[in-house]
């Protein structure tokens, strides 16, 4: 038993003895043992060799984490960054077309808040080209006709621009003139600055809501005249003196048994009216 048991145990010495492993898939044989075996050794040099790339590898990344700016990026990378794609290419008219969609906004919020007489149609009434000028009527039979001439009225009296008013009402020329400027029968509020037709009632009072009324009357003169006229009150007519508001006068001279004896006045309106000399 003696002699069995001391053979077993040197074939054990002369057994190989195994080192530690690595990554719990490599593993090294140790250093001191000799091998002649051919398959140990191959299986050896293999291990060493798996080692030495595992290393390198880290060294690599170790570089590469603590230096970014030495990163090289290879040329099929680079390729697919600088070719631009389509959708790119889409963008571009997109980003485009919003620009000029932002351009257009732009300028028509321009032209808003600064209108142009330009805008309005072209109605020159007489002697109108460079002023002011609102048919009306002091006429109350129709209530909100004469309502909307006062509101107008008063609305261009604050702000203290002179106005030439054309009451319809007091004088048959007036009203002539406005039928004639629109071809056909209108009735009154309208307003006209400087040969250019603004509109009724409804849509001057709509141009003052927005802040545009104003401006359109940049340039027109101003009335600072706190007091009413002395001649007319402002009623911009008076009574004729010629005939003190009959219509009629006398016919000078001798007359005929079928003459009459008065004549129509020719210095009055069909009312017996003249302009005021003082404010018209």
């Amino acid at each position: 038993m003696k002699g069995v048991r001391g053979k077993f145990l040197k074939k054990l010495k002369s057994i190989p003895t195994i080192g530690t492993f690595t990554n719990g898939l490599l593993f090294q044989l140790n250093p001191t043992e000799k091998f002649f075996n051919h398959n140990h050794q191959t299986l050896s040099l293999r291990v060493h060799k798996d080692e030495e790339d595992l290393k390198d590898e880290d060294m690599e990344l170790d570089f590469n984490v603590g230096h970014k700016e030495n990163i090289v990026i290879p040329p099929s990378m680079k390729s697919e960054e600088t070719v631009p794609s389509n959708d790119s290419s889409g963008d571009m008219v997109l980003s485009h077309i919003d620009m000029e969609h932002e351009i257009f906004h732009e300028a028509k919020d321009d032209e808003e808040e600064n209108p142009s007489l330009l805008d309005f149609e072209e109605k020159c009434p007489p002697g109108g080209g460079n002023s002011v000028i609102l048919y009306s009527t002091s006429l109350t039979g129709i209530r909100k006709t004469f309502e909307a001439c006062k509101a107008i009225r008063f609305l261009l009296e604050s702000f203290k621009v002179s106005v030439h008013e054309r009451d319809v009402s007091m004088h048959m020329g007036f009203r002539e003139e406005l039928w004639r400027i629109f071809g056909g029968r209108v009735i009154p509020p309208r307003l006209f600055i400087k040969g250019r037709y603004i509109g009724g009632a409804d849509e001057v009072l709509g141009l003052h809501e927005q802040g545009k009324l104003k401006k359109l009357l940049k340039g027109i003169p101003i009335d600072l005249s706190n007091s009413p006229c002395t001649g007319c009150a402002n009623m911009r007519f008076v009574v004729c003196f010629n005939c003190n508001g009959s219509r009629r006068v006398f016919k000078d001279g001798d007359l005929d048994e079928n003459d009459e004896l008065h004549i129509r006045c020719p210095e009055c309106n069909e009312n017996g009216l003249v302009k005021c000399s003082i404010c018209c």
